[in-house]
């Protein structure tokens, strides 16, 4: 699954236990009719992914969806839900490559009168 906007917020990485695990959160405003302010934890290595992201990117995460259950001291079951990301992407590197120039619109080309019919195309294919 995928989530796209722009980034309200991106955290920073905690670290928890004895063990050393490690999660970085980052807040994704859709930009839909009702925009929707989504957490993304990033979890472990992935943490790393966010460090050339910041507020205002347009962004795509591919995302899991996790669960868990919980029984409390009180013997109560209680179910948790995560959104984990495991890669994101600029939106703006979809767009074009930095740098290049704008390819002119398919009107701004003028078709070629002078074509024969007869010449072989030499192309292997």
């Amino acid at each position: 699954m995928e989530i796209q906007g722009k980034i309200k917020m991106v955290g920073e990485t905690q670290t928890f236990g004895s063990n050393g695990f490690r999660k970085r959160e980052v807040v994704v405003t859709t930009e839909e009719q009702y925009p929707q302010h989504i957490m993304v934890e990033f979890v472990q290595d992935k943490c790393d992914l966010l460090n050339s992201f910041g507020a205002g990117q347009a962004v795509k995460i591919s995302i899991n969806l996790r669960g868990r259950e919980w029984v409390n001291p009180q013997g109560e079951t209680k179910y948790f839900n995560s959104i984990q990301g495991w890669r994101i992407e600029s939106l703006q590197e979809e767009a074009g490559a930095p740098g290049m120039p704008p390819v002119p619109p398919m009107d701004a080309f003028e078709p070629a009168d002078d074509v024969n019919d007869e010449d072989h195309d030499d192309l292997p294919f």
